[in-house]
């Protein structure tokens, strides 16, 4: 009996033994040799893309032509701009380089047209040189040259080495179009602040001085304190720096917006203010505030002599919630939902600024966030928006 129980306790160790080989085995080759290639293309890749995707440039060149050389498979590799001027070249220094072949290849692939595009020297500098070829491949971003990647290698090149060239330009070609879209993203939002500041000028502005000036005799200190407010409110409003500012800003610069209408409205215009103290330091697009509230005095309450204006900023979650509610004349939905935003403000287009907040919204935030409007004839309105409480990349 003592015989078999050791014979079956050794056939369970050897059971576990196999186990635990069979299991350390299995851990070790967790990818295939293929696999772990694509990963480090990928990762390489993604690597040059962190510096090409501020544009091309003599620093972004040199961050990026290291990564560019692992991807070619090539000895040498060169960017040059759209001149062409040469940026950079990987390795530095490197004697394969000969500045002259270099620009000849780089301004004959520049200068092609059609099919010849992708220029190949062979042999360039001689028999006695190590240099088999040059590869000079233009960079196409949209319909436009932005510059040439200039690769040179000491073996003959085949069809997947140029393949591998053409891809690689290719996909430079795309991250300079991406860096330049974002420039151009960036100029859009610089130019919508400015069309908002200047639609503060006709909307707003004159009411606000004759407000002021029939306040200068009967009661000069009033007008004194209302000059300051509007003085504040422009600074604030046409402000050099920044497409964002953090909520507290926004809040007091409508204050003083509000501080001036309720002097031409008198008791006739309420202002309510719920504001969670939690929420006063999240980012919002510099002057968002702005045409909401504007909207809701000039079309909501104005036509009925006055009503009261609500304004909340709510935390929920990983969002800030901020409404502006008031109890004015309203507006039918249909027309809402066929004309969207535009559809609130007839007339005068102060919707401009509504969809303009919605734009810039969308385009900080991604389209979960752009502006969300409650109405109906004769019951007010409601617009709000969701903006999140912490974006990475976005600062005040």
């Amino acid at each position: 009996m003592t015989g078999q129980v050791a014979i079956v306790g050794a056939v369970l160790a050897l059971i576990v033994v196999v186990g635990l080989i069979a299991l350390i085995r299995t851990r070790r080759v967790v990818t295939t040799p293929t696999e772990r290639a694509v990963h480090s293309t990928l990762h390489t890749a993604s690597l040059a893309a962190r510096s090409l995707r501020t544009g091309l440039s003599e620093e972004s060149a040199r961050e990026a032509l290291p990564h560019l050389r692992t991807l070619t498979a090539a000895e040498a590799v060169a960017l040059f701009d759209d001149e062409p001027r040469e940026l950079a070249h990987e390795p530095a220094g490197d004697d394969l380089w000969d500045p002259a072949l270099l620009g000849a290849a780089a301004n004959a692939a520049s200068s092609a047209r059609g099919d010849q595009r992708r220029v190949l020297v062979t042999d360039p500098c001689g028999a006695d040189s190590p240099v088999r070829a040059l590869i000079a491949q233009p960079l196409v971003a949209g319909e436009v040259d932005v510059g040439v990647l200039v690769v040179a290698t000491t073996r003959r090149p085949g069809p997947g080495m140029l393949g591998a060239v053409a891809e690689v330009a290719r996909y430079v070609s795309s991250q300079i179009e991406l860096a330049e879209l974002d420039a151009s993203r960036a100029r859009l939002d610089r130019a919508e602040v400015l069309a908002l500041r200047a639609q503060i000028s006709p909307h707003f502005i004159y009411n606000a001085l004759n407000t002021i000036a029939s306040f200068v005799r009967t009661d000069p200190d009033r007008a004194r304190e209302l000059v300051l407010d509007f003085a504040d409110f422009t600074r604030y409003s046409f402000r050099a720096s920044g497409e964002y500012t953090v909520l507290a800003d926004e809040l007091r610069n409508i204050d003083r917006y509000l501080t001036l209408e309720r002097a031409r409205f008198g008791n006739s215009l309420d202002v309510r203010l719920h504001v969670a103290p939690e929420v006063l330091n999240v980012v919002v697009p510099f002057l968002a505030l702005q045409p909401l509230v504007e909207n809701a005095v000039r079309h909501g309450l104005a036509p009925k002599g006055g009503g009261t204006i609500t304004i909340t900023a709510a935390d929920e979650g990983t969002d800030c919630v901020i409404t502006v509610e008031d109890d004015g004349v309203g507006m039918d939905p249909e027309l809402l939902r066929s004309g969207a935003i535009d559809a609130l403000d007839p007339g005068e287009g102060a919707h401009v600024g509504l969809t303009n907040v919605d734009h810039r919204l969308r385009a900080a935030f991604g389209n979960d966030y752009g502006l969300v409007v409650e109405t109906a004839v004769g019951a007010g309105t409601k617009v709000g928006m969701r903006v999140p409480k912490f974006r990475a990349g976005i600062h005040a």
